[in-house]
Protein backbone atom coordinates (compact mmCIF):
# COMPACT_ATOMS: atom_id res chain seq x y z
CA UNK A 1 0.00 0.00 0.00
CA UNK A 2 1.45 3.38 -0.96
CA UNK A 3 1.68 6.35 1.39
CA UNK A 4 0.76 9.57 -0.39
CA UNK A 5 2.09 12.79 1.15
CA UNK A 6 0.66 15.97 -0.34
CA UNK A 7 1.83 19.54 -0.38
CA UNK A 8 -1.09 21.97 0.00
CA UNK A 9 -0.66 25.34 -1.78
CA UNK A 10 -0.31 24.87 -5.52
CA UNK A 11 -0.94 21.12 -5.26
CA UNK A 12 -4.38 20.61 -3.73
CA UNK A 13 -5.56 24.21 -3.37
CA UNK A 14 -5.36 27.34 -5.49
CA UNK A 15 -4.76 29.89 -2.75
CA UNK A 16 -2.88 32.48 -4.81
CA UNK A 17 -5.46 35.24 -4.46
CA UNK A 18 -5.94 34.95 -0.69
CA UNK A 19 -2.18 34.83 -0.14
CA UNK A 20 -1.62 37.82 -2.40
CA UNK A 21 -4.33 39.87 -0.70
CA UNK A 22 -2.91 39.00 2.72
CA UNK A 23 0.65 39.90 1.73
CA UNK A 24 -0.48 43.22 0.31
CA UNK A 25 -2.58 43.88 3.41
CA UNK A 26 0.58 43.41 5.48
CA UNK A 27 2.48 45.78 3.20
CA UNK A 28 -0.32 48.34 3.45
CA UNK A 29 -0.20 48.01 7.23
CA UNK A 30 3.39 49.24 7.01
CA UNK A 31 2.43 51.90 4.43
CA UNK A 32 4.06 50.10 1.51
CA UNK A 33 2.55 49.82 -2.00
CA UNK A 34 1.06 46.53 -3.22
CA UNK A 35 2.99 43.91 -5.17
CA UNK A 36 1.84 42.15 -8.31
CA UNK A 37 -0.03 38.94 -7.50
CA UNK A 38 2.08 36.87 -9.90
CA UNK A 39 5.25 38.03 -8.16
CA UNK A 40 3.89 37.10 -4.73
CA UNK A 41 3.08 33.59 -6.01
CA UNK A 42 6.78 33.06 -6.75
CA UNK A 43 7.57 33.77 -3.09
CA UNK A 44 5.33 30.94 -1.80
CA UNK A 45 6.62 27.52 -0.75
CA UNK A 46 9.09 28.01 2.07
CA UNK A 47 6.69 29.12 4.79
CA UNK A 48 5.20 32.42 5.95
CA UNK A 49 8.42 33.91 7.41
CA UNK A 50 10.26 33.51 4.10
CA UNK A 51 7.22 34.71 2.14
CA UNK A 52 7.01 37.93 4.15
CA UNK A 53 10.77 38.48 4.14
CA UNK A 54 10.77 38.29 0.35
CA UNK A 55 7.64 40.42 0.02
CA UNK A 56 9.05 43.15 2.26
CA UNK A 57 12.22 43.45 0.19
CA UNK A 58 15.91 43.60 1.10
CA UNK A 59 15.72 47.09 2.60
CA UNK A 60 13.15 46.17 5.27
CA UNK A 61 14.33 46.07 8.87
CA UNK A 62 13.90 42.94 10.97
CA UNK A 63 11.47 44.87 13.16
CA UNK A 64 9.28 45.70 10.17
CA UNK A 65 9.47 42.10 8.90
CA UNK A 66 8.36 40.84 12.30
CA UNK A 67 5.46 43.31 12.40
CA UNK A 68 4.42 42.40 8.87
CA UNK A 69 4.60 38.68 9.61
CA UNK A 70 2.43 39.02 12.71
CA UNK A 71 -0.14 41.05 10.76
CA UNK A 72 -0.04 38.64 7.82
CA UNK A 73 -0.71 35.56 9.99
CA UNK A 74 -3.64 37.23 11.75
CA UNK A 75 -5.11 38.61 8.52
CA UNK A 76 -4.65 35.41 6.52
CA UNK A 77 -6.22 33.29 9.27
CA UNK A 78 -9.40 35.35 8.80
CA UNK A 79 -9.33 35.43 4.99
CA UNK A 80 -7.80 32.08 3.99
CA UNK A 81 -11.07 30.85 2.46
CA UNK A 82 -12.25 34.02 0.74
CA UNK A 83 -11.20 32.87 -2.74
CA UNK A 84 -9.26 29.63 -2.18
CA UNK A 85 -10.58 26.61 -4.10
CA UNK A 86 -9.53 23.06 -4.90
CA UNK A 87 -7.84 22.52 -8.24
CA UNK A 88 -9.93 20.60 -10.80
CA UNK A 89 -9.99 16.87 -10.14
CA UNK A 90 -8.58 17.07 -6.62
CA UNK A 91 -11.77 16.17 -4.74
CA UNK A 92 -12.59 13.32 -7.11
CA UNK A 93 -9.07 11.90 -6.89
CA UNK A 94 -8.87 12.14 -3.11
CA UNK A 95 -12.34 10.65 -2.68
CA UNK A 96 -11.34 7.65 -4.78
CA UNK A 97 -8.09 7.19 -2.88
CA UNK A 98 -9.86 7.48 0.46
CA UNK A 99 -12.49 4.98 -0.65
CA UNK A 100 -9.69 2.53 -1.44
CA UNK A 101 -8.21 3.18 2.03
CA UNK A 102 -4.96 4.56 0.65
CA UNK A 103 -3.20 6.33 3.57
CA UNK A 104 -2.75 10.03 2.87
CA UNK A 105 -1.16 12.92 4.76
CA UNK A 106 -0.43 16.61 4.32
CA UNK A 107 3.07 18.06 4.63
CA UNK A 108 3.05 21.80 4.00
CA UNK A 109 5.11 24.78 5.07
CA UNK A 110 1.86 26.67 5.76
CA UNK A 111 1.00 27.11 9.48
CA UNK A 112 -0.78 23.97 10.62
CA UNK A 113 -3.86 25.58 12.21
CA UNK A 114 -4.63 27.50 9.02
CA UNK A 115 -4.04 24.33 7.00
CA UNK A 116 -6.62 22.47 9.10
CA UNK A 117 -9.12 25.29 8.66
CA UNK A 118 -8.73 25.29 4.88
CA UNK A 119 -9.03 21.50 4.61
CA UNK A 120 -12.16 21.50 6.75
CA UNK A 121 -13.65 24.38 4.80
CA UNK A 122 -13.09 22.65 1.47
CA UNK A 123 -14.48 19.30 2.59
CA UNK A 124 -11.18 17.44 2.97
CA UNK A 125 -10.96 17.32 6.75
CA UNK A 126 -11.45 13.54 6.95
CA UNK A 127 -9.21 12.48 4.08
CA UNK A 128 -5.83 12.62 5.84
CA UNK A 129 -4.57 10.66 8.82
CA UNK A 130 -2.15 13.47 9.67
CA UNK A 131 -1.60 17.13 8.76
CA UNK A 132 1.79 18.68 9.41
CA UNK A 133 2.58 22.34 8.79
CA UNK A 134 5.54 24.64 8.76
CA UNK A 135 5.37 25.05 12.53
CA UNK A 136 4.97 21.34 13.32
CA UNK A 137 8.72 20.70 13.45
CA UNK A 138 11.84 22.71 14.13
CA UNK A 139 12.77 22.44 10.45
CA UNK A 140 10.58 22.98 7.38
CA UNK A 141 10.64 21.33 3.97
CA UNK A 142 12.93 20.49 2.22
CA UNK A 143 14.17 18.94 5.47
CA UNK A 144 12.99 15.29 5.52
CA UNK A 145 11.80 15.32 9.15
CA UNK A 146 8.13 15.50 8.15
CA UNK A 147 8.30 12.55 5.80
CA UNK A 148 10.40 10.55 8.26
CA UNK A 149 7.81 11.18 10.97
CA UNK A 150 4.91 10.18 8.72
CA UNK A 151 6.68 6.96 7.75
CA UNK A 152 7.26 6.12 11.38
CA UNK A 153 3.65 6.88 12.31
CA UNK A 154 2.16 4.96 9.40
CA UNK A 155 4.44 1.96 9.73
CA UNK A 156 4.75 1.84 5.93
CA UNK A 157 7.92 1.15 3.99
CA UNK A 158 9.98 4.08 2.72
CA UNK A 159 9.87 2.73 -0.84
CA UNK A 160 6.07 2.95 -0.76
CA UNK A 161 5.96 6.70 -0.03
CA UNK A 162 5.34 9.40 -2.63
CA UNK A 163 5.71 13.13 -2.00
CA UNK A 164 3.33 15.06 -4.27
CA UNK A 165 3.93 18.75 -4.92
CA UNK A 166 4.20 21.60 -7.38
CA UNK A 167 7.66 22.97 -6.63
CA UNK A 168 11.34 22.16 -6.37
CA UNK A 169 10.99 22.42 -2.58
CA UNK A 170 8.70 19.38 -2.58
CA UNK A 171 10.95 17.44 -4.95
CA UNK A 172 14.01 18.17 -2.80
CA UNK A 173 12.06 17.07 0.28
CA UNK A 174 11.38 13.74 -1.41
CA UNK A 175 15.01 13.36 -2.45
CA UNK A 176 16.24 14.21 1.05
CA UNK A 177 13.90 11.57 2.51
CA UNK A 178 14.77 9.01 -0.19
CA UNK A 179 11.17 8.59 -1.33
CA UNK A 180 9.50 8.94 -4.72
CA UNK A 181 8.63 12.41 -6.00
CA UNK A 182 5.49 13.26 -7.98
CA UNK A 183 5.23 16.70 -9.55
CA UNK A 184 2.08 18.43 -10.78
CA UNK A 185 2.25 20.61 -13.88
CA UNK A 186 -0.21 23.20 -12.60
CA UNK A 187 0.22 25.17 -9.36
CA UNK A 188 2.43 28.02 -8.30
CA UNK A 189 5.91 27.01 -9.44
CA UNK A 190 5.77 24.17 -12.01
CA UNK A 191 8.75 25.70 -13.82
CA UNK A 192 10.88 25.02 -10.73
CA UNK A 193 10.44 21.27 -11.26
CA UNK A 194 13.20 21.53 -13.87
CA UNK A 195 15.64 22.13 -10.99
CA UNK A 196 14.79 18.78 -9.39
CA UNK A 197 12.89 16.61 -11.87
CA UNK A 198 10.23 14.35 -10.31
CA UNK A 199 9.97 10.60 -10.79
CA UNK A 200 6.33 11.02 -11.84
CA UNK A 201 4.71 14.03 -13.54
CA UNK A 202 0.93 14.48 -13.76
CA UNK A 203 -1.31 17.15 -15.20
CA UNK A 204 -4.22 16.28 -12.91
CA UNK A 205 -4.44 14.40 -9.61
CA UNK A 206 -6.91 12.01 -11.19
CA UNK A 207 -3.95 10.70 -13.21
CA UNK A 208 -2.11 9.93 -9.97
CA UNK A 209 -5.19 8.19 -8.56
CA UNK A 210 -5.39 6.07 -11.72
CA UNK A 211 -1.76 5.03 -11.33
CA UNK A 212 -2.04 4.24 -7.63
CA UNK A 213 -5.38 2.45 -7.77
CA UNK A 214 -4.47 0.57 -10.94
CA UNK A 215 -1.38 -0.71 -9.17
CA UNK A 216 -3.41 -1.48 -6.02
CA UNK A 217 -6.09 -3.32 -8.01
CA UNK A 218 -9.07 -0.99 -7.63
Amino acid sequence: MPLLIFDLDGTLIDSKLDLAHSVNAARAYLEMPPLDHALIATYVGNGAPVLIRRAMGPEASQEDIDRALDFFIRYYAQHCLDFTVLYPGVKEALDRLRGAEVPMAILTNKPVRISYRILEGLGLGEHFFRVYGGNSFERKKPDPVGIDTLLEESGLARESAVMVGDSAVDMRTARNANVQACGVTYGFQPESLKETPPDILVNDLRELADRVLGRSGE
